[in-house]
């Protein structure tokens, strides 16, 4: 579960995202944001894992327009990102100018953890995952538990690790550097957003019958 979990998570690059968003935050609280987003993506993980497609089922919704939805949530904030000027790139979260702590662990969960950091690329794989095998006995139900848990769990370490020290990026490679990096990020963000709406997109025009017969 993990190495399926781990390229769509992707703590490192992820990271790059969490410090183009609160670049302006001083480590301190920048730590603090790191740890209530490790939580958060722990619990995402394990609930879409264990529970994931049954709370889908209860309110009709489909993994396809999960994607949808969520592919166009990270596609605006990476445009907005991308299209934001270079002392304001960081307006979604609360800046050490003004300060309010209550506010920038608010947003730890929105829009930090998801869709950011654990997003509907995540929910879906890990929904896929969690339904896997469904033909186990007792004994396999609580391996399969267990190894959801520890996936969970060691991904989420490895975002506590990567966002809390996401700001020795910015030190080595400088204003400028940090700037470039910053424009690459976004762009990327905004391709993995638009990704995630194809896959969906793709998927729905799929159950369409017109495209089953052909015609």
């Amino acid at each position: 579960m993990f190495w399926a979990l781990f390229p769509v998570v992707n703590p490192p690059g992820s990271a790059l995202v969490f410090l183009t968003m609160t670049r302006r935050l001083n480590h301190r609280h920048r730590s603090d944001l790191a740890t209530r987003i490790g939580v958060f993506s722990f619990l995402i993980i394990i609930a879409s894992l264990l529970v994931g497609a049954y709370v889908l089922a209860f309110f009709g919704i489909s993994v396809a327009v999960l994607r949808v939805a969520g592919g166009m949530v990270v596609a605006a904030a990476g445009w907005k990102l991308m299209n934001a000027p270079a002392d304001s790139r960081s307006s979604d979260v609360d800046t050490d100018t003004d300060l309010n702590p209550a506010a920038i662990m608010r947003q730890a969960f929105y829009p930090l953890t998801m869709p950011l950091t654990t997003g509907p690329g995540t929910i879906a794989t890990a929904i896929a995952l969690g339904t896997s095998n469904p033909e186990v006995g007792e004994g396999g139900v609580i391996w399969k538990v267990l190894g959801g848990a520890a996936a969970a769990a060691s991904l989420a370490i490895l975002v506590f690790v990567c966002y809390r020290w996401s700001d020795r990026i910015a030190k080595l490679l400088g204003e400028a550097g940090t700037d470039a990096l910053v424009r690459l990020t976004a762009f990327i963000l905004l391709c993995i957003g638009m990704q995630i709406l194809w896959i969906g997109l793709s998927d729905l025009l799929g159950s369409l019958p017109q495209f089953h017969s052909g015609t």
